[in-house]
C-alpha cells in the first residue's frame, strides 16, 4: 500500500515513515501542502495531513485533495476541539486523528478507509462488509441510494465522506431502531474499542449538518441512535 504522508516536522516524519514501513507500507513524504497537491497525482491509496503546514493551511490542502482525487485522508493533528474535527470532515476527511496516537491505531485506520474506498485488495471474510442497504431510500427531502454511493438534499448531491456514508446507509437498514454504539463501532470501523466513541459523536455531527434535516439521526442517550420514524414516514423502499 502506497501512503502519502503530509508533515512539515523532520523527526516526527523520519520515526513515522519507519514504522510505517515496518508494517509493509511504502511510504512517500511531502514537507508542503505544495509539495502534496503534487504528489497526490501520483495516486496514493491513502493520505495522512497534519495540518500546521509551512505554506498553507491544512484544510485548504485537504479542500484541495478533495477536488483532485477521491483518495482517503486521515487528518493527523495536534488539533483535538471538535470543532476542528467537524469542520475537517466537512472538508473531506475520511478520519481524524488526534495526536499522541497509538501508532497500531493509526495502521488499523489507514487500513480501514483504503478497505471502504475500495483502494486495496478485497480482505478475508471476516472482515465486517460495509454498512449498505439493498435499494434506493426516500426520508423527506433526503434520498439514499447505496448502488452509486450518492445522497442527495432537496435534490442536490451532498458529499459524504466513507464512513459517513457508511454510517448513514446502517442507520437506513431500519428507520426506527436504535443501534448501539458498539454495534456502529463494529459494521463502520471494524473495531469494538469503546475509546472510539468519540470519533462516532463527531461524524454524527457532521452528517448531521450535511443532511440539514432535523431530527433524522436521533439519538438515543447511553444506547446509540437511530432514525426517526416521523422524519422517516414518508420512506419508501
Amino acid at each position: 500500500m502506497k501512503l502519502l504522508v503530509v508533515e512539515d516536522d523532520d523527526r516526527v516524519m523520519a520515526a513515522l515513515r519507519t514504522v510505517l514501513a515496518q508494517h509493509g507500507l511504502e511510504v512517500a513524504c511531502a514537507r508542503t501542502g505544495e509539495q502534496a497537491l503534487e504528489l497526490v497525482a501520483d495516486g496514493p491509496d491513502a493520505v495522512l495531513l497534519d495540518l500546521g503546514l509551512p505554506d498553507r493551511d491544512g484544510f485548504k490542502v485537504c479542500m484541495q485533495i478533495r477536488k483532485m482525487s477521491s483518495v482517503p485522508i486521515i487528518v493527523v493533528t495536534a488539533r483535538a476541539d471538535w470543532r476542528s474535527r467537524v469542520h475537517g470532515l466537512n472538508l473531506g476527511a475520511d478520519d481524524y486523528v488526534v495526536k499522541p496516537y497509538y501508532v497500531a491505531e493509526l495502521v488499523a485506520r489507514i487500513h480501514a478507509v483504503t478497505r471502504r474506498a475500495g483502494t486495496t485488495t478485497p480482505v478475508s471474510a471476516e472482515t465486517p462488509p460495509p454498512a449498505v442497504i439493498a435499494t434506493p431510500r426516500v426520508f423527506g427531502p433526503v434520498s439514499l441510494d447505496p448502488a452509486s454511493r450518492m445522497v442527495m438534499v432537496d435534490g442536490r448531491r451532498i458529499h459524504l465522506t466513507v464512513k459517513e456514508f457508511d454510517l448513514f446507509a446502517l442507520l437506513a437498514r431500519r428507520p426506527g431502531v436504535v443501534f448501539r454504539r458498539e454495534q456502529i463501532m463494529s459494521e463502520v470501523w471494524g473495531t469494538a474499542w469503546g475509546g472510539a466513541g468519540r470519533t462516532l459523536e463527531v461524524h454524527v455531527a457532521s452528517l448531521r449538518q450535511k443532511l440539514a434535516t432535523p431530527g433524522l439521526i436521533e439519538t438515543v442517550r447511553g444506547v446509540g441512535y437511530r432514525l426517526t420514524l416521523a422524519v422517516c414516514s414518508t420512506a419508501v423502499a
